[in-house]
């Protein structure tokens, strides 16, 4: 093991080695979420072997140009470039732990007093090592083919030839076996899991509700999330109990995949639950469009339901099985055409009502559901009897209509806090209530989107790859450190990991929206008759319900 790791060390690319120390360095520093060691150091390794990757290639580039080079390295100018990378990582170790202290204080999280560097080191190395094995894999597929295709054609054709050969079986083995594996056995496990009945969750013994035994819809079907959306959430005597008056049962209709085996069948039994239960007979009615899993986020449902007195009913359509990331991964077109389905049977009842009789209509979607309740609506179909507002929280980086208004945006405003035109038909919010803009009025439509500056599912940007993104530039958003630092190519890799830990924060940060910030929302939104002080009072109600569970967990 000695031997072998001595002439793998002597083997390593000089310049590689510049870049990858470089690289390794660069990412310690902060960026939207703090972590953990063990996420800290797979960043670090694999940031490493990128900046490697990167001198690898232009050593390589070099050769190709048939530019001056030396034959050997010193052994000398080896042993410095280990010795200065040693050096600058051991210094950028030691300030980690108050980089990671500059996010977490702005979260008011417990500050770290280490990083756990040896570690993080530890793993970061193994990654390294196991990143620089499989390039050296790939290069030798490369070598193999294109010197059997050189006895036939020039080499330089050959070279091209076998690294898209190469590339291709690279690919095919990752996306076609290990990929489509992973994704059969996580989407086994998560159907086993949706299918699991709790014995905490029993089916509902009111006949009104969805999952009785005299609802169309099956308790069983319904799946683990949708179970939890009907059983939990407020009741009439909790609503009452805090505004000290009369209030109703929210009505709730949730489909899950196992109800009905097509799309569209699954939404005509939504509608057909909404009937039985007189949905149409409310104040408001919400379509949500759910995450991947099928889970309706509580801070949401539960904080409009108190503002509206229980007289609103809601309906959700469970899509996946799948986690959000994944579900966006493998079957994106799935949510949409589910979202589309719902909002489809549902709106097409709602317009044949007589508009002074029927409840107001509003969407809602968290996450993928944000993404995919945007485009459950076409303006071409709704122009002519509208509904009345959206409220989006989380919108993904891929969201076409949030991307477009946010690059429409006033000039004037951040990216994570865009101004939209004369703010009467969508504005933006995050734990800073920015909803009440001077001289701006409301128009027929209301939209909020409802969005972090530390959430990277949100602010994910590819092109960051090679360009600061906008929201970076000062004034930046007030849950963001002011020392993040953009750095080519390594903040995009930064931000992936981000995104993938993005539902770790703490409740009010990151990808986790707060129930009272949701409040600030709804009221922009749906406009109750509830007095300023009494939204006060509902906010401190619920940051408390969720300062209890925070400590529970």
């Amino acid at each position: 093991m000695r031997r072998l790791l001595s002439n793998l060390i002597a083997s390593l690319s000089v310049v590689g080695l510049v870049l990858g120390f470089a690289f390794f360095a660069a990412s310690l520093t902060p960026s939207l979420m703090p972590r953990s060691f063990l996420v800290q150091g797979a960043l670090s390794g694999l940031a490493g072997a990128v900046g490697y990757m990167f001198g690898v290639a232009l050593v390589w580039l070099w050769g190709y140009l048939e530019l001056p080079a030396a034959r050997t390295v010193p052994v000398a100018l080896r042993a410095a470039v280990y010795v200065c990378g040693v050096i600058v990582s051991v210094i950028f170790l030691w300030q980690a732990a108050g980089w990671q202290n500059s996010i977490r204080d702005l979260w008011h999280m417990e500050r770290v007093d280490s990083a756990d560097p040896f570690k993080l080191v530890a793993v970061a190395a193994l990654v390294f090592l196991a990143a620089v094995f499989l390039g050296r894999l790939f290069r030798y597929t490369v070598l193999r083919i294109s010197g059997w295709l050189a006895r036939f054609i020039p080499r330089r054709v050959s070279n091209v030839i076998g690294a898209a050969i190469a590339i291709f079986l690279f690919w095919s083995i990752v996306e076609g076996v290990l990929l489509r594996t992973a994704l059969h056995l996580a989407d086994s496990s998560f159907q086993k899991i949706d299918a699991m009945l709790e014995d905490d969750v029993p089916a509902p013994a009111d006949p009104g509700k969805t999952g009785s035994t005299a609802s169309p819809i099956s308790w069983t079907g319904l799946g683990r999330q949708g179970r939890h959306f009907i059983a939990s959430g407020p009741t009439a005597a909790t609503i009452g109990s805090f505004w000290k008056e009369q209030a109703r049962d929210p009505i709730r209709v949730y489909v899950g995949l196992n109800n009905a085996d097509t799309i569209e069948a699954r939404a005509k039994l939504a509608l057909q639950e909404l009937k039985r239960q007189g949905a149409f007979d409310r104040s408001l009615l919400v379509i949500i469009v759910p995450t991947g899993t099928g889970w309706v986020d509580p801070a949401a449902m539960d904080t409009v339901e108190y503002l509206h007195h229980g007289d609103i009913a809601s309906v959700a359509m469970q899509y996946s099985y799948l986690t959000s990331w994944l579900s966006l991964l493998v079957e994106p077109e799935y949510g949409a055409e589910s979202a589309k389905a719902l909002f489809r049977e549902v709106y097409g009842y709602w317009t044949t009502l007589p508009r002074d009789k029927r409840p107001k209509l509003y969407l809602h979607g968290l996450s993928l559901g944000a993404l995919n309740s945007q485009i459950s609506a076409d303006i071409f179909d709704i122009v002519a009897d509208p509904f009345q507002g959206a409220l989006w929280s989380g919108p993904p980086f891929e969201s076409v209509t949030w991307q477009a208004v946010t690059a429409a945006r006033d000039p004037q405003s951040p990216a994570w806090l865009p101004k939209f035109r004369d703010s009467s038909i969508i504005r933006f919010t995050n734990q800073n209530n920015a909803l009440d803009i001077p001289g701006a009025t409301w128009g027929p439509i209301r939209i909020v989107y409802l969005q972090y500056a530390s959430d990277a599912v949100t602010f994910f940007d590819e092109k960051a790859f090679y360009r600061e993104p906008e929201w970076m530039r000062r004034p930046r958003g007030p849950d963001v450190t002011p020392s993040l630092r953009w750095f080519p190519a390594l903040t995009m890799l930064q931000l992936l990991f981000d995104m993938a830990i993005a539902t770790t924060s703490p409740m009010g940060y990151g990808h986790v929206y707060a129930p009272q910030h949701y409040i600030d929302g709804w009221v922009a939104v749906t406009a109750p008759q509830v007095e300023p002080a009494r939204i006060d009072d509902l906010k401190r109600y619920f940051e408390a319900q969720s300062a209890s569970i925070e400590g529970h967990d």
